[in-house]
C-alpha cells in the first residue's frame, strides 16, 4: 500500500500484482516503461527539429506552418504520451484490473508514432488523412480508459474521460485548420495548453502536498501542507473560469482580470504545502516548481493583456515550457523510480534534469521579453530543454526497460 492521505489514493491505490507480459519483454508490461521514454525522445527531437526548421536548415514537409507544428507537436504529441503513461500505469491501482500490455499496449504506442510521422508527413499524405491518423491515438486511448474504469466501477476517476474527451476536441480544432475548414487552429492550441494545466492543477494540487506531508512527518516535521480545503476548491473553480475565458476571448480585460485572480489563489495555494521545507529533497522541491510555473504564466498572461510591451508568449511558455515541461519531469522520473522497484532517491543526473528544464524554461519565457537577446536567449533555452530529456532519456529509459516491479 502506498502510504498518503486519501486524495492521494484516489491515484495511488491498493497495488495491483502485474503478470509477466505475454512476449516476456519487460517494457511491453506497464504503460511507463514504453511512453515515457518516447515522450522523453520526441520533446527533444521535436525541438531540435524546429529550430532546423525555423534557422532555414530543414523543411517539414507538413501541412502545418512551422510554428504550429512546433506547437502541437509539444501540445498534442508530446503531452499526450506522458499522460497515456501515467494513466495506463496508474489505473490499475483504480480498478484492480490487471495494466494494459502485450499487444494491446504496442498498438496504442504505434498509434501515437504513427500520427507524429503523418502530421510531419501531411503535406505529403494528405492533411485530412494525418488528421485521422493523429486523432485515432486520442480516441483509443479514450475508449480504453473508459472501458477499464466502467470494468473495475471505479467512478471517481470517470472525469478523466471528460479531459481526454475535450483534448481531442482541442486537437480536432488545430486539424481542422489545417485541413482548410475553419480558423481554429489557435484556440485549438490554447484549449489544448488550458486542459494540460486544469490537469496539473488537479492532479498535482493531490500529489504534491499529499507527498510533501508524508516526507516531512517522515522527518519529523511539525509545519504539514495543509489539507484540501475552501481555498483549493475556489482556486480551481476560478482557474476554470479563467481558462475558459483565455481560450475564447484571451485579449479582452474580463479575461485578464480572471488570469490575474487565478495567479493570486494559486500563489496563496502553492504556499501553503510547504515547499520551502523540502530544498534537501529533489524529487518533492522539483514538483513545487513545475507548480509554481502555473501562477507564474497565468499573471504574465494576465498581465499582457494591460501591459502592451509584454509579450503574451512569455505566459504562454511558462504554461508550456515551464509547467508542463518541468511537471512532466518530475512526475515522470519519480513514477519511473517506484515503479521499477527503486528507491525514491534522486542521483546527480535528476537533479540535473530539474536544474536543466528549469532554466530552459526561465531563458524561454524571458527571449520575448529582452527582445535584443531573443536568439541567443531562445538557442540557449533549446539547448538546456534538449539537454533535459536527453538525460532523461538515457538515464530513465534504462530504468524503464529492466525488469524491476513496482515497490509498495
Amino acid at each position: 500500500m502506498i502510504t498518503g492521505n486519501r486524495s492521494t489514493k484516489k491515484f495511488e491505490a491498493t497495488i495491483v500484482p502485474t503478470l509477466p507480459s505475454p512476449d516476456g519483454s519487460a517494457i511491453m508490461r506497464q504503460g511507463f516503461r514504453l511512453f515515457f521514454p518516447a515522450a522523453g525522445v520526441w520533446a527533444l527531437a521535436a525541438v531540435a527539429i524546429w529550430l532546423a526548421a525555423f534557422q532555414g536548415r530543414l523543411s517539414v514537409p507538413t501541412g502545418f506552418s512551422a510554428v504550429a507544428w512546433h506547437a502541437h507537436e509539444m501540445i498534442f504529441g508530446f503531452v499526450p504520451a506522458v499522460i497515456a503513461g501515467f494513466l495506463l500505469t496508474a489505473m490499475p491501482n483504480w480498478t484492480g484490473r490487471q495494466p494494459i500490455q502485450g499487444l494491446p499496449l504496442a498498438t496504442l504506442f504505434a498509434l501515437w508514432v504513427a500520427g507524429r510521422a503523418a502530421v510531419g508527413t501531411s503535406a505529403l499524405i494528405g492533411t485530412g488523412t494525418a488528421a485521422a491518423l493523429d486523432l485515432a491515438f486520442l480516441a483509443v486511448l479514450f475508449g480504453t480508459v473508459l472501458r477499464e474504469i466502467v470494468a473495475g466501477r471505479n467512478w471517481r476517476n470517470l472525469p478523466i474521460t471528460l479531459v481526454l474527451a475535450a483534448l481531442f476536441a482541442a486537437n480536432l480544432l488545430t486539424h481542422l485548420e489545417a485541413v482548410g475548414l475553419s480558423a481554429t487552429g489557435a484556440i485549438g492550441q490554447r484549449l489544448g495548453i488550458a486542459l494540460v494545466v486544469l490537469l496539473i492543477s488537479l492532479i498535482g494540487g493531490r500529489i504534491v502536498p499529499s507527498f510533501t506531508r508524508n516526507w516531512l512527518r517522515l522527518h519529523g516535521a511539525t509545519r504539514l501542507p495543509a489539507v484540501h480545503g475552501i481555498l483549493d476548491s475556489v482556486s480551481i473553480a476560478v482557474l476554470i473560469a479563467a481558462l475558459a475565458g483565455w481560450v475564447v476571448a484571451p485579449q479582452t480585460s474580463a479575461s485578464a482580470i480572471g488570469l490575474l485572480l487565478a495567479a493570486v489563489l494559486a500563489f496563496f495555494r502553492l504556499a501553503r504545502w510547504q515547499g520551502h521545507q523540502t530544498l534537501t529533497e529533489p524529487l518533492l522541491w522539483s514538483l513545487h516548481v513545475g507548480y509554481a510555473w502555473v501562477p507564474i504564466g497565468l499573471l504574465l498572461l494576465g498581465a499582457a493583456v494591460f501591459l502592451p510591451d509584454l509579450p503574451s508568449t512569455a505566459g504562454m511558455h511558462a504554461l508550456t515550457a515551464g509547467a508542463i515541461g518541468a511537471m512532466t519531469l518530475a512526475v515522470m522520473t519519480r513514477a519511473t523510480l517506484g515503479h521499477s522497484g527503486r528507491a525514491l532517491t534522486a542521483d546527480r543526473w535528476t537533479v540535473a534534469i530539474y536544474l536543466f528544464v528549469a532554466a530552459a524554461a526561465a531563458v524561454r519565457v524571458a527571449a520575448p521579453i529582452l527582445s535584443d537577446a531573443y536568439f541567443p536567449l531562445l538557442w540557449a533555452s533549446a539547448a538546456a530543454w534538449i539537454a533535459a530529456f536527453g538525460i532523461f532519456v538515457i538515464r530513465y529509459g534504462r530504468l524503464a526497460a529492466s525488469s524491476g516491479a513496482h515497490a509498495a
